[in-house]
């Protein structure tokens, strides 16, 4: 009999589905570290919520470890790489929470609006004061939503109910898929300056952290209303006090904080006549611990019986790693799918990869997976890979497409990455030779061979004599030494296109250079 230990408070539901389902359960809320390394090496999987630490030390002592189940979304407390390594299936529940934490958003910005907290006590308090706490109206008023995931769509669905008109700032929000949503996509400082009410729903991530500081606040109209139910630390808590004690931010409502909980530091804010706390409870509902709990178990299932897992965040990388002749092709993949995004100027509106031979044709999705993150990592300044990679791409509208083909004469295996916008196409194949080494051998129909490493310059020009004298001759000015190169031409030998690995800095001085030859058509320096 499979065993599962739980070592955080969970609804109980989670238990009795294991048990039901023939697992046997173990549990040890609030074990230590050692005293866990004497239970785990006979268990088959793991049960956490935020509260246990799962280390490399932990999963390479549980030699029987197949799958770890987080009850809730985040799993930071959870050593990824090294579950990856050792093969571990790790598992969230990233919808669970999704409807608490956005109803909860909803009911902070309401509270803030029409003072309902402060109201309440004042009643408490034996009063009737009817001045005091006049409030203003959502109807008609500008939210701006800070992320666009799951809990930020719900949030705009629910206050598009207020008629309130909704902005939106996702790195990945394309015009489009706003459309669909009713959100209208601007940049992060648009947000801020035309929002009435700005509400977060991001990771704290190097990106996010001190996202909401003294300079992002200074943008804002007076008056504004700052909410932030996602993580602490997005918000720098000494400048959101700043601005609402100068008048510039009218309010604020908080469910998470920089240091939780809020020490004696953070008095002056938390109560504060114009601030609206709660202890860090937005996924907190009945409702919601439930259904975590019991869809982490189905999934706890699924993995022991090697069933399909909907929401494993390393499942491809898991199934990667168990396969050691596919990782050339892993790397390959990411590299193509960085090059393919540098190479494309507008939104993107689908991804599409082609394994064609026998051995990337086995493990099309985690090449998928890999060539999204490639693409993806090359537009956002958050960390992008293998685990994230397609929930990214799902949150962001993009469709995501494989196909499965024959590799053509001369070679093995070819992977090609194809990016799709409104107004361009491009793809990028390439092959992997000698094992290790990966190389593009085609890009935009061009047949040319170039070693994907370090920095090279791509361009098109008139197929015509003195060209590559050319610019050869501005590289050579600039003090830029040429490492290698490769020309494709169209088969009407009336466009080139050139590709060159330099072994020195480009500068943007150089680039301009390049493009104004006569004949140049576009100037790309790549960089992987």
């Amino acid at each position: 009999m499979a065993k599962v230990l739980i070592t955080d408070n969970v609804h109980p539901i989670c238990a009795e589905t294991l048990q039901n389902a023939g697992l046997e359960v173990i549990e040890a809320i609030g074990a230590s570290e050692s005293e866990l390394k004497s239970i785990v090496p006979d268990i088959d999987a793991w049960v956490i919520r935020s509260g246990t630490q799962i280390t490399s030390d932990l999963i390479d002592a549980a030699s029987r470890l197949r799958a770890i189940g987080r009850a809730g979304v985040g799993v930071d407390n959870v050593d990824i790489p090294a579950a990856t390594r050792s093969g571990v299936m790790v598992i969230n529940t990233p919808d669970g929470n999704t409807i608490s934490t956005a109803e909860h958003t909803c009911a902070m910005m309401m509270s803030l609006a029409r003072r309902v907290p402060h109201a309440a006590a004042s009643m408490w308090g034996g009063k009737w004061d009817r001045k005091s706490f006049s409030g203003s109206e959502l109807y008609g008023k500008t939210l701006g939503i800070v992320g666009v995931g799951k809990i930020g769509k719900a949030v705009a669905q629910r206050m598009q109910a207020f008629d309130m008109d909704v902005l939106g700032f996702d790195p990945l929000l394309s015009a489009e898929h706003a459309e669909k949503l009713g959100i209208t996509p601007v940049s992060f400082e648009e947000l801020m300056r035309r929002s009435d009410f700005v509400t977060v729903h991001a990771p704290l991530i190097d990106g996010t952290r001190g996202l909401i500081n003294e300079a992002s606040l200074a943008l804002c109209r007076d008056g504004v209303c700052i909410i932030n139910c996602a993580r602490g630390g997005i918000v720098i808590e000494e400048d959101l006090l700043r601005a609402i004690e100068a008048g510039k931010v009218a309010g604020a409502a908080l469910d998470v904080y920089e240091i939780e909980p809020p020490g004696d530091s953070r008095s002056a804010l938390i109560n504060h006549p114009r601030v609206v706390t709660t202890p860090h409870i937005a996924a907190s509902t009945a409702e919601a611990q439930e259904r975590v709990a019991r869809q982490v178990a189905e999934q706890i299932v699924n993995a022991l019986d090697g069933r399909p897992v909907a929401s494993a965040v390393n499942a491809a990388a898991v199934k990667s790693a168990a396969r050691p002749e596919i990782q050339p092709y892993i790397e390959l993949a990411a590299l193509l799918g960085r090059v393919a995004a540098q190479l494309h100027d507008s939104p993107i509106k689908k991804i599409g990869v082609c394994c064609r031979g026998d051995l990337t044709r086995r493990f099309g999705d985690a090449l998928l997976t890999s060539a999204t993150s490639g693409v993806l990592s090359e537009r956002l300044t958050s960390p992008v890979n293998l685990v994230n990679a397609i929930t990214l791409a799902e949150d962001a509208g993009i469709p995501l497409s494989i196909e499965m083909d024959d590799a053509p004469a001369g070679y093995s295996e070819v992977i090609s990455v194809r990016l799709f916008g409104a107004t361009e196409e491009h793809e990028v194949s390439g092959a992997v030779f000698g094992g290790e080494d990966s190389r593009i051998i085609e890009i935009d129909g061009f047949h040319l061979e170039l070693r994907l490493r370090g920095q090279f310059l791509v361009y098109r020009n008139e197929d015509r004599p003195g060209m590559l004298a050319a610019v050869g001759d501005i590289l050579a000015r600039a003090g830029v030494n040429i490492g290698s190169m490769a020309l494709g031409r169209s088969s009407e030998h009336e466009i080139a296109l050139t590709g060159m690995l330099v072994d020195d800095e480009v500068t943007e001085e150089t680039i301009r250079a390049i493009q104004s030859v006569r004949g140049v058509e576009r100037v790309n320096l790549l960089r992987v």
